[in-house]
């Protein structure tokens, strides 16, 4: 029995692909994904990676590759924000960059919020931007407090 949608795939049809709603980084918000933004690289540190013992039992065949990561200062007009960059990444966000983030989330660390793209989001090199980070409005130097809601 063939229904709509895979009629749809055998005449190789597509359905159109929705446009990047971009976002200011002011307007991130904790646990949110999704995000795309274009946003300009103001500082890079890199993090020394935490090695970690081996579990008896574990694959011997391979060796664990070091992953690189470093804790970058984004932001755009609006503010600024802490971003994860891990292993690639950390070439792309050099200091001076302007990048686009597409498929970001927020991760909470130690209370605090910091952006991050996983495997299902991308990171773009693209032309300098006019703007000016606007430093002075750090989201990532707010700390939240999880609260659990009992229904009583």
């Amino acid at each position: 029995m063939a229904t709509t949608g895979s009629a749809s795939a055998a005449t190789g049809t597509t359905t159109a692909k929705r446009k990047p709603v971009f976002v200011k980084v002011e307007q991130l918000k904790p646990g949110t994904t999704g995000h795309t933004l274009t946003v300009k690289v103001v500082d890079a540190n890199p993090v020394v990676p935490v090695t970690r013992k081996t579990r008896p039992g574990a694959s011997m065949g391979r060796p664990s590759q070091p992953s690189r990561i470093a804790e970058c200062l984004i932001g755009d007009e609006t503010g600024c924000i802490l971003f994860t960059a891990r292993n690639d990444q950390v070439d792309l966000m050099k200091p001076g960059e302007t990048v686009i983030l597409r498929n970001s989330r927020i991760d909470m660390y130690k209370g605090t919020m910091r952006l991050g793209v996983d495997k299902w989001g991308r990171i773009e090199a693209t032309e300098p931007a006019s703007f000016t980070v606007k430093e002075d409005n750090n989201l990532s130097l707010v700390e939240y407090e999880l609260i659990n809601v009992n229904d009583r």
